[in-house]
């Protein structure tokens, strides 16, 4: 599979310019399987050759594996609109979230010197938008006293999972900006986005009227066995 980003296309004022933000990409998908990853590399846009171990692999890769998991909650979200129907606010943000970390990895996984004026990337247009959407969202939400664990739901779990693979998409970013040139706004992104997964997390539990489980260390064996308590 080639990727491949093209000219934007001109408009009626031959300005060499179009209404969209990004161009299409042009994929050429003409086997599954090529050979060529079997020594263990594989391709940038740009055509590189690069370790498949690579730090910029390794971040994109995790950028990947945050979308799968993205598109799991937003299945098992589809599953609950039959119980709680409050929560299909989330779904066109979820889908929206899904698309924005295909354009992320689109800019990870070209070098600067190939990156397309109007290549997918992630800009400050996204990270405001989460930001409104965070502040909107945990408004109603009551107050915390403690941590929250996961797992008073599926999809509040499986949203808990989202956030902490896109926490371990966004040290990478870091470790790999130590060393190469990414855009800032692709670290900035990723930190909204986990803050956004958390507030997520909560506003699904509140809307469909589970209580949260908060962390109380002295649930722990040690706790139990020194105030006497039985384990649950």
């Amino acid at each position: 599979m080639k990727l491949v980003y093209t000219s934007p296309p001109k408009n009626s004022d031959n300005k060499g310019m179009s209404d969209s933000a990004f161009n299409a990409p042009r994929l050429a998908i003409n086997r599954v399987y090529t050979r060529r990853g079997d020594a263990g590399e594989t391709s940038l846009v740009g055509g590189q050759r690069v370790p498949k171990d690579a730090r910029r692999i390794e971040a994109y890769g995790t950028v990947d594996e945050l979308n799968a998991y993205v598109g799991l909650a937003r299945a098992t979200l589809g599953e609950e609109l039959a119980r709680h129907e409050a929560v299909r606010d989330l779904a066109p943000i979820l889908l929206r979230v899904q698309h924005e970390l295909f354009n992320l990895g689109s800019i990870l996984a070209t070098l600067p010197e190939d990156q397309h004026p109007r290549q997918p990337r992630v800009t400050g247009a996204e990270i405001e938008r989460l930001e409104r959407e965070i502040d909107g969202m945990n408004e109603a939400l009551p107050r915390l006293r403690s941590f929250v664990l996961p797992g008073d739901s599926r999809l509040n779990a499986e949203l808990h999972v989202c956030r902490t693979v896109c926490r371990r998409a966004e040290r990478l970013l870091v470790g790999l900006a130590r060393d190469e040139a990414i855009p800032a706004e692709a670290v900035r992104y990723l930190n909204r986005l986990s803050d956004a997964l958390f507030v997520w997390c909560r506003w699904v539990s509140n809307v469909s009227g589970v209580a949260e489980t908060l962390w109380e260390p002295e649930r722990s064996a040690t706790g139990q066995a020194v105030s006497g308590q039985k384990a649950e």
